[in-house]
């Protein structure tokens, strides 16, 4: 990849993966016998993995969210990247700075705004048992999936790598000896294209394989009305995904084996500048999302693709697995930072929409990278009234960053600055789990994990951006730490139907390192540590007509790794909070309210709040109102965030879906689908301010559908984010009122075959 670009485009030709999903059309005719009409009463056994293992969820003492099936294929129909997700199950959270390349989650407030591209995440993501460390590894589209799940809550005793918030699980529809697939194709506004299939089935009598693919497209829909500027369009994407899976099953012994690669081709994040109004969180007047006016290149690239070789052998007592994944990206993103034109010091007439003290135009790019890692785990085999496992986990992790800057003001918008930073990250683990029944309706669980993880970094500046960092380095940091995390939890059966729970566990991430040189230096924050406490209930109720899941918890961190971004420093920096404290409630209620009504409610509480009287940090450089105490260090102004809410950390999500069908005969019918999620205020940074703190949101879809031949085929037009809601989910806060949008109201219709 080349840091500087003349050209970028996007064209409507065919793609290779619709023809090859086109070409799973014929085999439609090789359709199975229709399955068996499932029992429309009863709601089938939640099953989960969140122990590494499938149980019941009913009996797994972890607050988990499941999304499954029809809901997961609704929420994604309009071809959104992984941040669809985002408040559709109780305490998650999920935003971006990047569009679809780095998605940033969050679990009961507890994230990370770092942008940097070896930033580490206290949330987790797990997919097909192999963890994606890296920022651009987690954004891997959603498609010919068996499930997501949801666990909140420290979860290092099973899965170790920065888990103290919780994991994000994906597991992906598994290769079988029954031949299966399927095929979608949607299109929607803004000439959105949706498009995926699979199909899978045996080879031998010992092997099966699986293929899956997606395509998906949008056309730029904002306009750059700056004449002759680099970029004339934003907002659209390109992006293609295929997974092949092959399963061999033994006797004895299984093996399954994993390819999968994405390619995104499309826009960088559309910063727009002065788009909220001083002294409150409303846009501007007569502000237009299809119009912006900048003068910087705008282009997101990203090529990711790895594999991944799961063992295991039956030995009687016990099973060992071995579980073998490498992952590499390449990428880079570059976006127009100031969200404007011109710099205030050309004079009148030539900067705009509002105040642009400066330009900023900058590049991120990862030029290399790849990911080891290595899992051996033994499980024991019914052991009677004892269950056990325990294994050893190895992490190896390589990175090289680029950070480019370029001239707007100057015609080609010529590179001005270049820094580099290298990371060798590796870690490795040992654990231990297991669970007893101490009575008949009484199981104790625990675990213990220890880690240790080292890091060695590097960081120099190959060309001085004018007024920062001179040419230097390299700049050498390490860390070299290890930690015990653990786990104990109990759950007693009060009747076949309704078990409680509690569990409190203590959870670990490792000291982070960066180097943001164009105006700044290395910082580094020590490791975090958190113990959290929580307890619940979880039911079936009413002949398995409804379950409930209800929790209340409390978490105490200790040395919370923060990133003041931006300010008037115009730089990253990292620093550990002395304490942050969070408290709340969550809900996962599922029901059939008829035989063809189902509805599905979530709701969470979340309140943090940062312990640490002496921690301050940079206030904005644009022109924001702080509302925190403030103090000077050097002669600069700093906000005193003592008692502050964590960023991006919603005190209330709601959720609700809503699914009624309308038998027309025993194969068929007309059904009627809609979903909605609520999220509630949010500060974008570590301080308080009116205009870096969004309004909250509230949007909703609907699906209008018929289905024919007991589900194999299904028509349906959608809509999403049904109220248009224009919100401010980000922003950019060191040069003006920059900020970054939510999703626009899109419909379409869709086709779905299975075979």
């Amino acid at each position: 990849m080349f840091p500087n670009r003349t050209a970028h485009g996007r064209f409507p030709s065919v793609h290779p993966l619709v023809i090859a999903l086109a070409a799973l059309l014929p085999l439609t005719a090789a359709a199975q016998d229709a399955p068996a009409a499932k029992d429309p009463v009863a709601l089938d056994t939640l099953q989960v993995t969140a122990q590494r293992r499938v149980e019941n969820a009913k009996d797994v003492p972890v607050s988990i969210s499941a999304i499954q099936g029809e809901k997961l294929d609704v929420l994604g129909s309009a071809g959104d990247d992984i941040r669809f997700l985002s408040a559709r199950v109780p305490s998650l959270n999920i935003e971006s700075s990047y569009g679809r390349a780095f998605p940033r989650f969050y679990i009961r407030g507890l994230g990370n705004t770092d942008f940097d591209l070896n930033a580490s995440q206290p949330v987790s993501l797990v997919y097909d048992d192999v963890v994606q460390e890296s920022p651009l590894l987690k954004g891997f589209p959603l498609f010919d999936l068996a499930g997501v799940e949801v666990l909140r809550g420290p979860q290092g005793t099973l899965f170790g790598r920065n888990t103290p918030a919780g994991v994000v699980k994906f597991d992906s529809a598994r290769p079988s000896q029954d031949a299966d697939g399927y095929i979608k194709v949607a299109y929607g506004s803004y000439n959105t294209w949706n498009t995926q299939g699979a199909y899978g089935g045996p080879l031998t009598d010992r092997w099966s394989a699986r293929v899956s693919a997606l395509y998906q497209r949008r056309d730029d829909w904002v306009t750059n009305t700056r004449q002759n500027a680099p970029a004339q369009g934003f907002e659209g994407y390109d992006e293609a995904a295929a997974r092949v899976q092959f399963l061999y099953e033994g006797d004895d012994v299984e093996a399954l084996f994993n390819l999968h690669k994405r390619k995104l081709n499309g826009t960088a994040r559309l910063f727009r500048a002065n788009i909220i109004k001083p002294g409150t969180n409303q846009l501007v007047e007569n502000f237009d999302r299809d119009d912006v006016s900048t003068d910087g290149e705008n282009f997101s690239d990203l090529e990711t693709w790895g594999g991944s070789a799961r063992l295991q052998w039956n030995l009687g007592r016990v099973t060992l697995h071995s579980i073998t994944g490498y992952e590499t990206a390449e990428s880079l993103n570059h976006g127009d930072i100031d969200g404007g034109y011109g710099a205030a010091f050309l004079g009148a007439g030539n900067y705009g929409p509002g105040f642009i003290p400066f330009p900023s135009e900058s590049a991120d790019g990862l030029p290399h990278h790849r990911q080891w890692t290595q899992e051996f785990r033994v499980e024991s085999n019914e052991w009677g009234r004892f269950d056990w496992q325990a294994g050893v986990f190895y992490f190896d992790e390589d990175v090289t960053i680029d950070s480019f800057n370029y001239d707007s003001l100057t015609p080609g918008n010529p590179q001005t600055g270049h820094a580099v930073q290298t990371q060798r990250n590796k870690a490795w683990a040992a654990f231990a789990s297991g669970d007893v029944d101490v009575t008949e309706r009484f199981k104790l669980r625990g675990g213990v994990r220890y880690t240790q993880d080292k890091k060695d970094f590097s960081a120099s500046v190959l060309q001085a951006v004018q007024g920062g960092t001179p040419v230097s380095g390299p700049y050498i940091a390490k860390s070299d730490v290890d930690d015990v995390s653990w786990d104990l939890s109990g759950v007693y059966q009060i009747t076949d139907n309704l078990n409680a729970y509690a569990r409190v566990a203590k959870g670990f991430r490792a000291p982070s390192i960066q180097g943001r040189l164009a105006f700044g230096g290395v910082s580094q924050a020590d490791s975090e540590k958190v113990i959290s406490y929580e307890a619940g209930i979880k039911a079936d109720l009413f002949d398995r007509r409804a379950r409930l899941g209800f929790n209340v918890f409390r978490y105490n961190v200790d040395g919370q790794q923060l990133i003041a971004v931006g300010g008037s420093n115009n730089t990253a920096t990292l620093l550990n909070a002395d304490r942050t404290i969070g408290q709340g409630a969550e809900l996962d209620f599922e029901a059939y309210l008829t035989d063809h009504v189902l509805l599905t409610l979530g709701s969470s509480y979340n309140d943090t709040e940062i312990k640490d009287r002496d921690l301050a940090v940079a206030i904005c450089g644009g022109g924001c109102t702080i509302t925190d105490p403030t103090t000077v260090i050097n002669g600069g102004t700093y906000a005193l965030v003592n008692g502050n809410p964590l960023p991006q950390a919603p005190k209330w999500i709601h959720n609700l879906t809503l699914r009624a069908g309308f038998p027309i005969t025993d194969a068929s019918e007309l059904y009627v689908y809609t979903d909605w999620a609520y999220r509630s205020e949010v500060n974008f940074f570590l301080y308080e301010s009116p205009e870096f703190r969004s309004r909250s949101s509230l949007e909703g879809g609907l699906r209008l559908g018929y289905n024919w031949d007991y589900g194999q085929y299904d028509v349906a037009v959608y809509g999403r984010n049904l109220t248009d809601q224009v919100r401010v989910v980000g922003a950019i806060d060191f040069n003006n009122l920059t900020g970054f949008l939510n999703e626009p109201r899109t419909f379409g219709v869709e086709f779905t075959a299975k075979f």
